[in-house]
This record gives C-alpha cells, sequence and structure tokens, in this order.
C-alpha cells in the first residue's frame, strides 16, 4: 500500500498563506500556493525559502483563485518550479487578473521607494516580474484544458 504525506506549509495557526504539500512516491503535489498577508510577521514569511524543492513539484492545484491561495506562485516559479498548475477556468482566470493586479501594485510601491530616495525593492520587482510569467503560465494552463475538453 502506497502512503501519502501531507506537509501544512502555510495557514497553519492563521488563515492566510494557504499551502498544502500532498506527496508519495508516484507524485508530488501542492494544494494552493498562498501568500501570508496581514500583520509584518505573517508577511515576513513570504520570503522565507520552503521546506520543499519547487523543482520537484509535478502539479499546483488551485482551490480559489484569492492572493492567499495563489500569490505565492511567483516566487514559487521562481524557486524552480516547471510543472501544471491546475484548477477550474474560472479559478485559474481569477488567479491570473489578481496576480497581474498584484504585480502592478507591487511595481507601483517599488518606484515610489525609488522615487522617495529610498533603496529601491528588488525583491518586490522581481517578484512582479514572476508574478506576470506565472499569471502567463496559468492563462496557458486554462487555455489547455479548454481545449482538451
Amino acid at each position: 500500500m502506497k502512503t501519502v504525506q501531507v506537509h501544512f506549509l502555510g495557514a497553519s495557526g492563521t488563515v492566510t498563506g494557504s499551502k498544502f504539500y500532498l506527496y508519495s512516491e508516484d507524485i508530488k503535489v501542492l494544494v494552493d500556493c498562498g501568500l501570508f498577508q496581514g500583520v509584518k510577521e505573517l508577511r515576513q514569511q513570504n520570503w522565507q525559502p520552503l521546506p520543499v524543492d519547487p523543482s520537484e513539484m509535478d502539479y499546483v492545484l488551485l482551490t480559489h483563485g484569492h492572493l492567499d491561495h495563489c500569490g505565492y506562485l511567483p516566487l514559487l516559479v521562481r524557486q524552480g518550479f516547471r510543472g501544471k498548475i491546475l484548477g477550474t477556468a474560472p479559478t485559474l482566470e481569477i488567479a491570473r487578473i489578481i496576480l497581474e493586479d498584484s504585480a502592478k501594485i507591487q511595481e507601483e510601491e517599488a518606484k515610489k521607494a525609488a522615487e522617495s530616495e529610498r533603496s529601491p525593492s528588488t525583491a518586490a520587482a522581481a517578484t512582479a516580474a514572476a508574478a506576470s510569467a506565472a499569471a502567463a503560465s496559468a492563462g496557458s494552463s486554462r487555455r489547455r484544458r479548454a481545449t482538451a475538453s
């Protein structure tokens, strides 16, 4: 009998940053890929490396498109995730919109920081660029499933 293990990587002790890693010998799936939101201590968890290697994940399954369920996708891609992003067509579409909007906000915040003579947030700019890539990936996954149906 094969065993499936579960690791809670987010939304444990809080309602934000949802990430559940399910794995067995045959498959590795991250259910949700959320960004921690709220107080600074929670948000700082977004910059901690995951205790699992994203390049070994086969899939990300999004239960819905809220930022606390999909907002970490750009960082996951930047850390090496190359698997497929799965979800219903509406979930993938709203995730794409939310990721693009989040990227725009982060770019604006980085620009404001640079203009106010504070050091620009290179991490925010890099995350914004990765958000665009993840949004494009979510969109292409949605199109592939729509044509396969």
